[in-house]
């Protein structure tokens, strides 16, 4: 039992490792992983300064890595494409374009989010 108990707290230390390195790696290079962080910063600490209930904060927080982590999915489809398609084809270009897709909705629904709160806060 304290050998199984030793390899996952290694295991799980790895995956933070590997998690770690393709946030930096993301970080680098995709200029709008800085710029979704930066909203996300702006957005929590609007969520933290307005009278919200603990649900919306919640709400707004998961929304928002919500979207970093669809950015990151992005990133990595992306990289994957251009690594195995480097010229131009349709469905490379497809692929590229679903996943920003998926930023773009989770962005709206974060903005979404924020709409009703908003909403709810002026009726209240």
């Amino acid at each position: 039992m304290a050998g199984w108990i030793s390899h996952e707290v290694r295991r799980i230390g790895w995956t933070c490792v590997y998690s770690w390195r393709g946030w930096t790696a993301a970080w680098a290079s995709e200029k709008t992983l800085r710029q979704w962080t930066l909203a996300n910063l702006l957005s929590a600490a609007l969520a933290f300064g307005l009278p919200l209930t603990p649900a919306e904060r919640g709400l707004i927080l998961g929304l928002g890595l919500l979207v970093l982590a669809a950015e990151l999915m992005n990133t990595a489809v992306e990289t994957v494409v251009n690594h195995l398609s480097p010229e131009r084809h349709p469905l490379a270009a497809k692929a590229k374009d679903c996943a920003s897709a998926a930023v773009a909705l989770t962005a709206l629904a974060a903005g979404l989010a924020w709409g009703v709160v908003i909403w709810g806060l002026a009726v209240a």
